[in-house]
């Protein structure tokens, strides 16, 4: 297996070290998966069965890495703006 060797200056060095229960070299793994993923999707617009049970695994999505689209930020948005009811706590337990 081949090995790769990062440069960090050494703050960074610092905070990776407060973390020695980490198995780092898993975390670039599964990084590197996911950016093959996500640029295969992006692509192709499909995953496959393999990487589909990878992003359970992970509880991770390509589509988790995309944009919010336009159209549902102004949903959002007018829905932040729309109508409230507010309610007392003795709303609650009429019956």
């Amino acid at each position: 297996m081949a090995s790769v060797i990062l440069s960090t200056d050494d703050a960074l060095k610092g905070r990776i070290k407060r973390f020695s229960w980490v198995n780092w070299s898993e975390v670039a793994r599964e990084e590197v998966r996911k950016k093959e993923i996500f640029e295969n999707y992006l692509k192709t617009k499909k995953v496959s069965d393999e990487d589909w049970a990878f992003c359970e695994e992970m509880d991770w999505h390509p589509v988790d890495e995309l944009p919010i689209k336009e159209e549902y930020l102004k949903k959002l948005e007018n829905a932040r703006k729309g109508p409230f009811k507010i309610a007392k706590r003795t709303d609650f337990w009429k019956e």
